[in-house]
Protein backbone atom coordinates (compact mmCIF):
# COMPACT_ATOMS: atom_id res chain seq x y z
CA UNK A 1 0.00 0.00 0.00
CA UNK A 2 1.48 3.34 -0.83
CA UNK A 3 2.21 6.23 1.33
CA UNK A 4 -0.79 8.02 -0.20
CA UNK A 5 -3.66 5.25 0.29
CA UNK A 6 -2.33 5.16 4.04
CA UNK A 7 -2.80 8.34 4.62
CA UNK A 8 -5.73 8.12 2.61
CA UNK A 9 -7.77 5.63 4.90
CA UNK A 10 -6.22 7.24 8.07
CA UNK A 11 -8.11 10.70 7.10
CA UNK A 12 -11.08 8.71 6.40
CA UNK A 13 -11.33 6.77 9.43
CA UNK A 14 -10.50 10.41 11.11
CA UNK A 15 -13.40 12.00 9.40
CA UNK A 16 -15.92 9.64 9.54
CA UNK A 17 -15.47 8.63 5.64
CA UNK A 18 -17.42 11.69 4.87
CA UNK A 19 -15.60 11.85 1.04
CA UNK A 20 -14.92 7.90 0.36
CA UNK A 21 -17.11 7.22 -2.40
CA UNK A 22 -19.67 4.42 -2.43
CA UNK A 23 -18.16 0.83 -3.49
CA UNK A 24 -21.30 0.58 -5.54
CA UNK A 25 -24.40 2.63 -6.96
CA UNK A 26 -27.38 2.83 -5.71
CA UNK A 27 -29.63 3.50 -8.89
CA UNK A 28 -33.45 3.55 -9.35
CA UNK A 29 -34.85 0.41 -10.77
CA UNK A 30 -35.05 1.03 -14.60
CA UNK A 31 -38.34 -0.06 -16.46
CA UNK A 32 -37.26 -2.97 -18.19
CA UNK A 33 -33.40 -5.14 -18.35
CA UNK A 34 -32.44 -8.02 -20.30
CA UNK A 35 -32.57 -10.15 -17.32
CA UNK A 36 -33.35 -9.45 -13.53
CA UNK A 37 -31.81 -11.42 -10.73
CA UNK A 38 -34.17 -11.92 -7.64
CA UNK A 39 -31.90 -11.93 -4.63
CA UNK A 40 -29.27 -9.69 -3.31
CA UNK A 41 -26.94 -12.21 -1.52
CA UNK A 42 -23.95 -13.77 -2.44
CA UNK A 43 -25.85 -16.56 -5.22
CA UNK A 44 -27.40 -13.51 -6.68
CA UNK A 45 -24.41 -11.47 -7.17
CA UNK A 46 -22.44 -13.91 -7.81
CA UNK A 47 -24.89 -14.92 -11.05
CA UNK A 48 -24.92 -11.07 -11.86
CA UNK A 49 -21.21 -10.56 -12.05
CA UNK A 50 -20.68 -13.61 -14.14
CA UNK A 51 -23.47 -12.76 -16.64
CA UNK A 52 -21.42 -9.37 -16.71
CA UNK A 53 -18.19 -10.93 -17.09
CA UNK A 54 -18.41 -13.95 -18.64
CA UNK A 55 -21.45 -13.21 -21.17
CA UNK A 56 -21.91 -9.66 -21.92
CA UNK A 57 -25.15 -8.97 -20.70
CA UNK A 58 -24.56 -5.54 -18.33
CA UNK A 59 -28.45 -4.74 -18.73
CA UNK A 60 -28.81 -6.85 -15.56
CA UNK A 61 -30.82 -5.87 -12.31
CA UNK A 62 -30.27 -7.63 -8.78
CA UNK A 63 -33.69 -6.77 -6.63
CA UNK A 64 -33.31 -7.64 -3.13
CA UNK A 65 -36.19 -7.18 -0.48
CA UNK A 66 -33.64 -5.70 2.26
CA UNK A 67 -30.56 -4.80 2.10
CA UNK A 68 -27.68 -6.34 0.47
CA UNK A 69 -26.05 -9.79 2.03
CA UNK A 70 -28.85 -9.14 4.75
CA UNK A 71 -30.34 -13.19 4.44
CA UNK A 72 -28.05 -16.17 4.60
CA UNK A 73 -25.02 -15.13 3.32
CA UNK A 74 -24.57 -12.88 6.28
CA UNK A 75 -25.88 -15.70 8.39
CA UNK A 76 -23.97 -18.76 8.55
CA UNK A 77 -20.06 -19.77 9.74
CA UNK A 78 -18.20 -19.52 6.44
CA UNK A 79 -17.02 -22.77 5.81
CA UNK A 80 -16.11 -23.69 2.15
CA UNK A 81 -15.17 -26.87 0.61
CA UNK A 82 -15.56 -29.11 -1.71
CA UNK A 83 -15.53 -33.06 0.23
CA UNK A 84 -18.44 -34.60 -1.47
CA UNK A 85 -18.56 -38.32 -2.61
CA UNK A 86 -21.59 -38.82 -5.55
CA UNK A 87 -20.27 -37.12 -9.22
CA UNK A 88 -22.68 -34.37 -9.46
CA UNK A 89 -21.78 -32.62 -6.39
CA UNK A 90 -18.37 -33.24 -6.36
CA UNK A 91 -17.88 -31.63 -9.66
CA UNK A 92 -20.16 -28.63 -8.87
CA UNK A 93 -18.00 -27.97 -5.43
CA UNK A 94 -14.57 -28.47 -6.57
CA UNK A 95 -15.46 -26.08 -9.32
CA UNK A 96 -16.46 -23.46 -7.17
CA UNK A 97 -13.43 -24.43 -4.76
CA UNK A 98 -11.63 -23.42 -7.84
CA UNK A 99 -13.47 -20.32 -7.93
CA UNK A 100 -12.83 -19.56 -4.30
CA UNK A 101 -9.75 -19.86 -4.73
CA UNK A 102 -8.65 -17.06 -6.90
CA UNK A 103 -11.50 -14.93 -5.92
CA UNK A 104 -9.65 -12.01 -4.15
CA UNK A 105 -7.80 -11.60 -7.47
CA UNK A 106 -10.31 -11.57 -9.75
CA UNK A 107 -12.70 -9.37 -7.93
CA UNK A 108 -9.39 -6.82 -6.65
CA UNK A 109 -11.21 -7.48 -3.61
CA UNK A 110 -10.12 -9.52 -0.56
CA UNK A 111 -12.63 -11.87 0.52
CA UNK A 112 -10.01 -12.89 3.49
CA UNK A 113 -10.19 -16.70 1.72
CA UNK A 114 -8.48 -19.15 4.70
CA UNK A 115 -7.51 -22.42 3.15
CA UNK A 116 -6.62 -23.94 6.81
CA UNK A 117 -8.41 -27.72 6.43
CA UNK A 118 -11.26 -29.13 6.87
CA UNK A 119 -11.52 -32.30 9.07
CA UNK A 120 -14.19 -34.64 9.49
CA UNK A 121 -13.96 -36.87 12.40
CA UNK A 122 -14.28 -40.54 12.62
CA UNK A 123 -15.61 -42.66 16.23
CA UNK A 124 -15.35 -45.79 14.83
CA UNK A 125 -13.80 -48.50 12.41
CA UNK A 126 -17.48 -48.27 10.11
CA UNK A 127 -17.16 -45.07 9.91
CA UNK A 128 -13.54 -44.98 8.82
CA UNK A 129 -14.64 -47.24 6.02
CA UNK A 130 -16.94 -44.68 4.97
CA UNK A 131 -14.50 -42.19 5.22
CA UNK A 132 -11.84 -44.32 2.87
CA UNK A 133 -14.63 -44.75 0.31
CA UNK A 134 -15.29 -41.07 0.51
CA UNK A 135 -11.78 -40.06 0.11
CA UNK A 136 -11.50 -42.31 -2.70
CA UNK A 137 -13.99 -40.99 -4.43
CA UNK A 138 -13.10 -37.47 -4.06
CA UNK A 139 -9.49 -38.37 -5.35
CA UNK A 140 -10.96 -40.11 -8.23
CA UNK A 141 -12.49 -36.56 -9.09
CA UNK A 142 -9.84 -34.97 -8.75
CA UNK A 143 -10.47 -33.62 -4.85
CA UNK A 144 -8.00 -33.83 -2.52
CA UNK A 145 -8.82 -35.79 0.68
CA UNK A 146 -6.11 -37.36 2.98
CA UNK A 147 -7.26 -40.37 5.52
CA UNK A 148 -5.60 -39.80 8.90
CA UNK A 149 -5.83 -41.97 11.55
CA UNK A 150 -5.43 -41.19 15.34
CA UNK A 151 -2.20 -39.68 16.44
CA UNK A 152 -2.43 -37.62 12.83
CA UNK A 153 -5.38 -36.20 14.37
CA UNK A 154 -4.10 -35.56 17.39
CA UNK A 155 -1.34 -33.33 15.83
CA UNK A 156 -3.54 -31.17 13.83
CA UNK A 157 -6.63 -30.72 16.54
CA UNK A 158 -4.74 -31.97 19.92
CA UNK A 159 -7.49 -29.79 21.81
CA UNK A 160 -9.74 -32.54 21.32
CA UNK A 161 -10.83 -35.13 23.76
CA UNK A 162 -8.26 -38.09 22.84
CA UNK A 163 -8.58 -39.05 26.82
CA UNK A 164 -9.16 -42.62 27.52
CA UNK A 165 -12.74 -41.29 29.29
CA UNK A 166 -13.99 -39.59 25.78
CA UNK A 167 -17.76 -40.23 25.57
CA UNK A 168 -16.55 -40.80 21.30
CA UNK A 169 -13.76 -41.75 21.09
CA UNK A 170 -11.70 -40.35 18.40
CA UNK A 171 -10.21 -43.37 15.47
CA UNK A 172 -9.08 -41.42 12.26
CA UNK A 173 -10.68 -38.16 10.24
CA UNK A 174 -10.39 -37.45 6.53
CA UNK A 175 -9.07 -34.38 5.86
CA UNK A 176 -9.32 -31.66 2.99
CA UNK A 177 -6.16 -29.58 3.60
CA UNK A 178 -7.89 -27.02 0.28
CA UNK A 179 -10.85 -26.73 2.36
CA UNK A 180 -11.35 -23.57 5.04
CA UNK A 181 -13.56 -20.49 5.95
CA UNK A 182 -14.14 -17.10 3.84
CA UNK A 183 -15.18 -13.54 5.13
CA UNK A 184 -18.97 -13.80 4.45
CA UNK A 185 -19.70 -9.83 4.54
CA UNK A 186 -16.33 -9.59 2.35
CA UNK A 187 -17.77 -11.52 -0.41
CA UNK A 188 -21.27 -10.02 -0.42
CA UNK A 189 -19.18 -6.25 -0.54
CA UNK A 190 -16.75 -8.40 -3.27
CA UNK A 191 -19.22 -9.38 -5.57
CA UNK A 192 -21.00 -6.25 -5.89
CA UNK A 193 -18.64 -3.57 -6.41
CA UNK A 194 -17.50 -6.00 -9.10
CA UNK A 195 -21.12 -6.42 -11.00
CA UNK A 196 -21.37 -2.58 -10.07
CA UNK A 197 -18.31 -1.36 -11.74
CA UNK A 198 -19.75 -3.63 -15.28
CA UNK A 199 -22.82 -1.68 -15.23
CA UNK A 200 -24.89 -4.56 -13.11
CA UNK A 201 -27.74 -2.38 -11.31
CA UNK A 202 -28.34 -3.24 -7.83
CA UNK A 203 -31.61 -2.14 -6.30
CA UNK A 204 -32.36 -2.88 -2.76
CA UNK A 205 -35.67 -2.26 -0.93
CA UNK A 206 -37.27 -3.89 -3.72
CA UNK A 207 -39.57 -6.82 -2.76
CA UNK A 208 -40.40 -8.93 -5.26
CA UNK A 209 -44.90 -9.58 -5.23
CA UNK A 210 -45.57 -10.89 -8.21
CA UNK A 211 -44.49 -12.29 -12.14
CA UNK A 212 -46.11 -11.16 -15.06
CA UNK A 213 -46.58 -14.54 -17.27
CA UNK A 214 -47.63 -14.59 -21.01
CA UNK A 215 -48.35 -17.93 -22.82
CA UNK A 216 -46.00 -20.01 -20.34
CA UNK A 217 -43.51 -17.19 -20.55
CA UNK A 218 -42.29 -14.75 -18.31
CA UNK A 219 -42.21 -11.45 -19.32
CA UNK A 220 -41.12 -9.00 -16.10
CA UNK A 221 -42.16 -8.94 -12.38
CA UNK A 222 -44.11 -6.71 -9.86
CA UNK A 223 -42.57 -4.92 -6.87
CA UNK A 224 -42.71 -2.39 -4.59
CA UNK A 225 -40.83 -0.39 -6.73
CA UNK A 226 -43.33 -1.00 -9.83
CA UNK A 227 -43.12 -3.15 -12.90
CA UNK A 228 -39.79 -3.82 -14.61
CA UNK A 229 -39.82 -5.99 -17.65
CA UNK A 230 -37.59 -8.77 -18.51
CA UNK A 231 -37.70 -12.13 -20.54
CA UNK A 232 -35.10 -13.60 -18.37
CA UNK A 233 -35.14 -13.94 -14.58
CA UNK A 234 -33.21 -15.84 -12.30
CA UNK A 235 -34.47 -16.41 -8.41
CA UNK A 236 -31.76 -16.93 -5.63
CA UNK A 237 -33.33 -16.45 -2.68
CA UNK A 238 -32.46 -19.13 -0.67
CA UNK A 239 -35.04 -19.74 2.36
CA UNK A 240 -37.79 -17.42 0.64
CA UNK A 241 -37.50 -20.03 -2.86
CA UNK A 242 -41.19 -21.81 -2.07
CA UNK A 243 -42.72 -18.53 -1.07
CA UNK A 244 -41.09 -16.50 -4.40
CA UNK A 245 -41.86 -19.89 -6.59
CA UNK A 246 -45.53 -19.54 -5.41
CA UNK A 247 -45.78 -16.17 -6.88
CA UNK A 248 -45.17 -18.05 -10.13
CA UNK A 249 -47.36 -20.86 -9.41
CA UNK A 250 -44.83 -23.55 -9.14
CA UNK A 251 -44.54 -25.99 -6.21
CA UNK A 252 -41.08 -27.00 -5.47
CA UNK A 253 -39.88 -29.54 -3.32
CA UNK A 254 -37.96 -28.09 -1.27
CA UNK A 255 -38.95 -27.16 2.68
CA UNK A 256 -37.88 -23.96 4.72
CA UNK A 257 -35.78 -24.79 8.05
CA UNK A 258 -33.56 -22.54 10.87
CA UNK A 259 -29.79 -23.79 10.83
CA UNK A 260 -28.75 -21.96 13.97
CA UNK A 261 -25.10 -20.59 13.87
CA UNK A 262 -23.05 -19.18 17.14
CA UNK A 263 -19.54 -17.69 17.99
CA UNK A 264 -18.20 -17.32 21.35
CA UNK A 265 -15.81 -14.42 23.17
CA UNK A 266 -12.20 -13.79 21.41
CA UNK A 267 -9.50 -16.42 22.16
CA UNK A 268 -6.04 -16.48 21.71
CA UNK A 269 -5.53 -19.36 18.26
CA UNK A 270 -7.42 -22.29 19.55
CA UNK A 271 -8.67 -24.55 16.67
CA UNK A 272 -6.49 -24.03 13.36
CA UNK A 273 -9.03 -25.91 10.78
CA UNK A 274 -12.66 -26.91 10.64
CA UNK A 275 -13.16 -29.58 12.76
CA UNK A 276 -16.55 -31.89 12.21
CA UNK A 277 -17.75 -34.25 15.02
CA UNK A 278 -18.54 -37.50 13.28
CA UNK A 279 -20.62 -38.95 15.86
CA UNK A 280 -23.41 -36.04 15.78
CA UNK A 281 -23.43 -32.87 13.57
CA UNK A 282 -21.73 -30.33 15.14
CA UNK A 283 -19.00 -28.49 13.39
CA UNK A 284 -16.69 -25.40 14.72
CA UNK A 285 -13.71 -23.37 13.44
CA UNK A 286 -12.15 -20.08 14.83
CA UNK A 287 -12.80 -16.74 13.23
CA UNK A 288 -9.69 -13.71 12.89
CA UNK A 289 -11.12 -12.26 15.52
CA UNK A 290 -10.70 -15.59 17.65
CA UNK A 291 -14.01 -16.18 18.40
CA UNK A 292 -15.34 -19.62 18.32
CA UNK A 293 -17.75 -20.44 15.42
CA UNK A 294 -19.93 -22.98 15.34
CA UNK A 295 -23.16 -25.01 14.62
CA UNK A 296 -25.22 -28.06 13.37
CA UNK A 297 -28.61 -29.67 13.40
CA UNK A 298 -31.60 -27.79 11.58
CA UNK A 299 -34.09 -26.69 14.84
CA UNK A 300 -36.43 -29.15 12.95
CA UNK A 301 -39.33 -27.56 12.41
CA UNK A 302 -40.52 -25.47 8.90
CA UNK A 303 -39.98 -21.70 9.95
CA UNK A 304 -39.11 -18.14 8.34
CA UNK A 305 -37.78 -16.79 11.32
CA UNK A 306 -34.23 -15.69 12.17
CA UNK A 307 -33.87 -16.61 15.44
CA UNK A 308 -33.20 -20.00 17.18
CA UNK A 309 -34.39 -21.96 20.31
CA UNK A 310 -33.12 -23.02 23.17
CA UNK A 311 -33.47 -26.76 22.82
CA UNK A 312 -30.75 -26.71 20.16
CA UNK A 313 -28.49 -24.40 22.15
CA UNK A 314 -28.23 -27.21 25.20
CA UNK A 315 -27.81 -29.45 22.36
CA UNK A 316 -25.11 -28.22 20.57
CA UNK A 317 -23.26 -27.29 23.94
CA UNK A 318 -23.08 -31.01 24.96
CA UNK A 319 -22.11 -31.79 21.43
CA UNK A 320 -19.27 -29.33 21.91
CA UNK A 321 -18.18 -30.29 25.46
CA UNK A 322 -18.17 -33.99 24.19
CA UNK A 323 -15.87 -32.72 21.53
CA UNK A 324 -14.05 -30.53 23.57
CA UNK A 325 -14.80 -30.14 27.35
CA UNK A 326 -12.30 -26.98 27.57
CA UNK A 327 -14.78 -24.76 25.82
CA UNK A 328 -17.25 -25.51 29.14
CA UNK A 329 -16.05 -22.24 30.17
CA UNK A 330 -15.80 -19.82 27.64
CA UNK A 331 -19.04 -17.40 27.17
CA UNK A 332 -21.00 -17.39 24.02
CA UNK A 333 -21.79 -14.37 22.67
CA UNK A 334 -24.15 -14.29 20.29
CA UNK A 335 -26.42 -16.51 18.43
CA UNK A 336 -28.62 -16.04 14.90
CA UNK A 337 -30.16 -18.16 12.45
CA UNK A 338 -30.32 -18.59 8.61
CA UNK A 339 -33.62 -19.73 6.86
CA UNK A 340 -32.49 -22.57 4.75
CA UNK A 341 -34.06 -24.30 1.78
CA UNK A 342 -34.16 -27.93 2.30
CA UNK A 343 -34.32 -30.11 -1.06
CA UNK A 344 -35.89 -33.90 -0.57
CA UNK A 345 -32.31 -35.34 -1.91
CA UNK A 346 -29.80 -32.80 0.33
CA UNK A 347 -28.47 -31.52 -3.10
CA UNK A 348 -29.16 -28.20 -4.86
CA UNK A 349 -31.21 -27.00 -7.24
CA UNK A 350 -30.32 -25.31 -10.49
CA UNK A 351 -32.05 -24.98 -13.71
CA UNK A 352 -34.76 -24.24 -15.47
CA UNK A 353 -38.23 -24.69 -14.51
CA UNK A 354 -41.35 -25.17 -16.54
CA UNK A 355 -42.01 -21.58 -17.29
CA UNK A 356 -39.65 -19.68 -20.16
CA UNK A 357 -37.10 -17.88 -19.90
CA UNK A 358 -37.56 -18.82 -15.40
CA UNK A 359 -34.70 -19.87 -13.51
CA UNK A 360 -33.80 -21.44 -10.07
CA UNK A 361 -31.51 -21.38 -7.63
CA UNK A 362 -32.26 -22.83 -4.52
CA UNK A 363 -32.52 -26.04 -2.43
CA UNK A 364 -28.91 -25.15 -0.79
CA UNK A 365 -29.46 -27.20 2.72
CA UNK A 366 -26.53 -26.63 4.16
CA UNK A 367 -24.28 -25.59 1.11
CA UNK A 368 -24.92 -22.58 0.51
CA UNK A 369 -22.69 -20.25 1.20
CA UNK A 370 -19.73 -22.51 0.34
CA UNK A 371 -21.44 -22.90 -3.09
CA UNK A 372 -21.21 -19.02 -3.64
CA UNK A 373 -19.32 -18.56 -6.77
CA UNK A 374 -19.53 -21.79 -8.47
CA UNK A 375 -23.54 -21.76 -8.13
CA UNK A 376 -23.06 -17.79 -9.46
CA UNK A 377 -21.02 -19.21 -12.12
CA UNK A 378 -22.90 -22.49 -13.51
CA UNK A 379 -26.37 -19.95 -12.95
CA UNK A 380 -25.10 -17.10 -15.20
CA UNK A 381 -24.54 -19.93 -18.09
CA UNK A 382 -27.65 -21.64 -17.85
CA UNK A 383 -29.22 -17.87 -18.30
CA UNK A 384 -27.39 -16.64 -20.84
CA UNK A 385 -27.45 -20.04 -23.13
CA UNK A 386 -31.17 -21.00 -21.85
CA UNK A 387 -29.48 -24.50 -20.97
CA UNK A 388 -27.72 -25.59 -18.15
CA UNK A 389 -23.76 -25.92 -18.27
CA UNK A 390 -22.54 -29.59 -18.09
CA UNK A 391 -21.67 -29.01 -14.32
CA UNK A 392 -24.82 -28.13 -12.86
CA UNK A 393 -26.67 -30.60 -15.84
CA UNK A 394 -27.54 -33.34 -12.80
CA UNK A 395 -28.93 -30.73 -10.48
CA UNK A 396 -31.82 -29.92 -12.24
CA UNK A 397 -35.73 -29.26 -10.81
CA UNK A 398 -36.72 -32.45 -13.27
CA UNK A 399 -34.88 -34.88 -11.44
CA UNK A 400 -37.62 -35.16 -8.82
CA UNK A 401 -40.04 -36.55 -11.23
CA UNK A 402 -37.57 -38.25 -12.95
CA UNK A 403 -36.52 -40.10 -9.67
CA UNK A 404 -32.41 -39.05 -10.47
CA UNK A 405 -32.04 -38.04 -6.67
CA UNK A 406 -28.37 -36.61 -5.94
CA UNK A 407 -28.77 -38.95 -2.72
CA UNK A 408 -25.86 -37.09 -1.02
CA UNK A 409 -24.96 -37.94 2.29
CA UNK A 410 -21.96 -35.53 2.50
CA UNK A 411 -24.15 -32.55 2.56
CA UNK A 412 -25.55 -33.76 6.07
CA UNK A 413 -28.88 -34.62 7.67
CA UNK A 414 -31.55 -33.90 5.28
CA UNK A 415 -34.99 -33.33 6.28
CA UNK A 416 -36.99 -36.83 6.43
CA UNK A 417 -34.07 -38.60 6.60
CA UNK A 418 -33.48 -38.31 10.56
Amino acid sequence: MSRYSVFSVLKGGLTGQTHWGRAWRDPEPKPEYDAIIIGGGGHGLATAYYLAKLHGMTNIAVLEKGWLGGGNTGRNTTIVRSNYMLEANAHFYEHSLKLWEGLSVDLNYNVMFSQRGVLNLAHSDAQMDAYARRGNAMRLNGIDAELLDREQVRRYAPVLDFSDSARFPIVGGLLQPRGGTARHDAVAWGLARGADSLGVDIIQNCEVTGFDIQGGAVKGVQTTRGAIKAEKIGMAVAGHTSQVAALAGLTLPIESHLLQAFVSEPLKPFIDGVVTFGAGHFYISQSDKGGLVFGGDLDGYNSYAQRGNLPLIEHLGEEGMALMPSIGRIRMLRHWAGVMDMSMDGSPIIGKTPIKGLYLNGGWCYGGFKATPGSGWVFAHTIAHDEPHWINRDLDLARFRDGRMVDERGAGPIPGHH
